[in-house]
């Protein structure tokens, strides 16, 4: 955080990314805001703290494009809630063992993580594909990635 700015609440890092992710959708063609309050309230729901809340809005921001790393650098957020976005996320031609390697290395992020697997998986989701090939696809990369995280063993909390 900068000096002079206080902390951006969590109400407050909610209406930014909304607002960063207007307009764009999933592959099923739902408000992307639907997938960052699921994450959010996933993570919630997994017991994370308020800096790993903040981070579930702002996962995909910088990875999609709707906030810049300038901006995150300059953000009135903890270097926790940084940090955990950082890891989460993907860089350009980046192997799905070297991203996980990263999530797991820093504190906080596999809850996260997990949250964001969580609701990218749900079945229900998933069925909104029309494509059964983009379903499977899906259904499986989730699946090494949580093999990558360790969460296979724990359906639980991480």
């Amino acid at each position: 955080m900068t000096e002079t700015s206080a902390p951006l609440t969590l109400a407050e890092v909610e209406s930014l990314a909304r607002a960063a992710h207007e307009g764009q959708t999933d592959k099923a063609g739902r408000p992307y805001s639907e997938h960052l309050a699921a994450v959010a309230a996933g993570v919630r729901d997994r017991g994370g703290d308020d800096d790993q809340i903040a981070a579930a809005w702002l996962h995909d921001a910088v990875e999609d494009g709707a906030l810049s790393e300038g901006w995150l650098r300059r953000a009135a957020l903890s270097a926790r809630t940084k940090d955990v976005v950082r890891a989460l996320t993907k860089r350009p031609g980046e192997e799905p063992a070297a991203y996980a390697a990263r999530v797991l290395a820093t504190p906080g992020a596999r809850l996260v993580k997990e949250a964001d697997l969580a609701h990218n998986a749900d079945p229900a989701r998933i069925a909104r594909l029309d494509d059964a090939a983009t379903r499977t696809r899906l259904t499986e990369k989730y699946a090494r990635m949580r093999a990558l995280l360790g969460l296979d063993d724990q359906p639980g909390r991480s």
